[in-house]
This record gives structure tokens, C-alpha cells and sequence, in this order.
């Protein structure tokens, strides 16, 4: 297929790109204005989240299935016009068109493990997103085979969150954890979560959703002295408390550090033969791509 990916030179899209690739897709890049050289090998087409009609006109006939990997504007009327923009040439094709959410829109689990069917409960910094996938779900009846991808905390390739631990043990010269010690995230190799994309373009049904999680809950504490494992450092872990953190990195995102989640992925192995191969969270940041 000729795979339009949105956010193709982003940390996960870049992945997804190569593995569209190596599949055998052709992959198309869409950029911005003026950003054509970030497509890298790929065939480029341009257009902008806040430009309705540059999304659709770089939907072409030719294009077999879209990927939206961009990062939402923080505007939900602009990322609503953007999905519509960007589905509008699919609808009554049957093509796939796969958008990127995430495990936050389910809020705390609150002890229990959340999978596809456990109602949302948005954080702030993904507060309208679940309206967002209602959207792109709705297009199942229009003829698109819609489906929604919600990744767990990516690692791998010294990339994602994870890398921020690193850094804040390495300023802090100990394992940092926001707010809680006892927090758990779900997680998911970024070459796992890559594959997850390919099979969800090429087999999901219209209409569903999957959550890519390699491992459902992962000790962020372990996580934190794993990181500091990699940055070099040694010693108990430091609590950052929660209102230093919002002040520093912003109230959204520091929330967002401090969720407590347990998220299954069973579904995706079950119904797409999913098999996560990477690293645990633990040993990759301990001993591998981020040392």
C-alpha cells in the first residue's frame, strides 16, 4: 500500500515509517511547509493541522491508507477539522485510517486493569481526545476502516519519557519519581509498538480500537532507579513533589507523570497475533539504548 503517515519524523512515527517500510508499503511523509527535508528517504507531501484543505488535498486516490501520528494542536475544534479534512477523500473506499491516541484518556485505574472496552476518563492534557476518537470510530459507517491506537508509555531508542528520567537522575544525581513512589505505568517497546501499527492498517476491522502495552504496570520506581542505573547514579529514590513538578514542567504534564495506570494489550494479541519482542522498560533503560 502507498501509506500516508502523518508525523513520519516524529519518535514514534519515524518507527512506524521504517516498519511500513519494511514491509513493503510505500511510505509518503506529510510535512509541513518548508520541512520537506525532514521526510528523509520517504516521498513527501506537504500540509498543516491547521490547514483543513492542504490535509485533503494530499489525500489522493492513490493513497491506500492513512496513519495520523501528528501531535494534536491542543485545539479540539482544529484536530476535528484535521480528521475530517484527512478522511473525507476515504469515506466509501474501505481504506484504513488509523489515528493515535493514548492510555491516558483512561484516567486512574484506580487498582483494576483497563482494556478496550473500560470507559474513558481524561486526564487534563488529553481532555477532549476521547471525543477526538469517537469521531474517527464514527467513520466506520462511512465507508472508512477506521481504528484507534492507544500506546502505553513508549521506550526504546533512547527516546520518550523514559528519557526524561535519565535526565532528572542525572541532574539530580538519584532516581526521581513525581509525586508518588507507588505509581505503575503500562509500557510498550517502541519496535513492538510500530509492528502494532502495520497490523492494525493492514488487518483491523473499521471501528475498533487497540491499546499497544507491552507490559500492563510497571513500577515507576523501579523504573526511575533503572534510570539512574543509566545516567550513572546511585542512591534512594527522591519524591518529587507534585507541585514543584507542575512548575516546572507545566500542570498537564506533571499530572500525567504522577497517573497510576494498569492497561492491558491481550486484545491485540489475540485478535492480531501481536507478539511485543523488545525489552522489558526495566532492562532497556538499566542496560540498554539508554546507557
Amino acid at each position: 500500500m502507498r501509506v500516508l503517515v502523518l508525523g513520519a519524523a516524529g519518535y514514534v512515527g519515524s518507527v512506524v515509517a521504517e516498519r511500513l517500510s519494511d514491509r513493503g508499503h510505500q511510505v509518503v511523509a506529510l510535512v509541513r511547509p518548508g520541512r520537506e527535508a525532514t521526510a528523509g528517504e520517504y516521498e513527501s507531501r506537504t500540509g498543516d493541522l491547521t490547514d483543513p484543505a492542504s490535509l485533503t488535498a494530499a489525500v489522493t486516490a492513490d493513497i491506500d491508507a492513512v496513519v495520523d501520528l501528528a501531535t494534536p494542536t491542543g485545539d479540539a475544534s482544529v484536530d476535528a477539522a484535521a480528521i475530517t479534512a484527512l478522511t473525507d477523500p476515504l469515506r466509501g473506499t474501505g481504506k484504513p485510517f488509523v489515528y493515535t491516541s493514548g492510555v491516558w484518556v483512561l484516567g486512574a485505574t484506580n487498582g483494576t486493569v483497563a482494556d478496550e472496552t473500560t470507559p474513558t476518563n481524561p486526564i487534563p492534557i488529553v481532555g477532549y481526545r476521547p471525543d477526538i476518537e469517537r469521531q474517527v470510530l464514527g467513520l466506520a459507517e462511512a465507508g472508512v476502516r477506521a481504528a484507534v491506537v492507544r500506546p502505553g508509555i513508549v521506550h526504546g531508542r533512547n527516546g520518550g519519557i523514559p528519557a526524561l528520567l535519565v535526565d532528572l537522575a542525572r541532574k539530580q544525581e538519584a532516581p526521581v519519581v513525581v509525586a508518588d513512589p507507588a505509581v505503575v505505568w503500562p509500557t510498550v517497546h517502541i519496535d513492538d509498538l510500530a509492528d502494532l501499527f502495520v497490523k492494525v492498517v493492514e488487518q483491523a476491522q473499521a471501528g475498533t480500537v487497540w491499546h499497544g502495552i507491552g507490559e500492563a504496570a510497571v513500577s515507576v520506581r523501579d523504573l526511575a532507579a533503572a534510570a539512574a542505573q543509566a545516567a550513572g547514579v546511585s542512591g534512594d529514590p527522591k519524591v518529587w513533589p507534585l507541585a514543584e513538578a507542575r512548575a516546572e514542567l507545566g500542570a498537564p504534564f506533571a499530572d500525567a507523570l504522577a497517573l497510576s495506570q494498569s492497561v492491558t494489550g491481550d486484545a491485540a494479541r489475540a485478535r492480531l497475533r501481536w507478539e511485543p519482542k523488545g525489552p522489558s522498560a526495566i532492562d532497556d533503560l538499566a542496560t540498554g539504548s539508554y546507557r
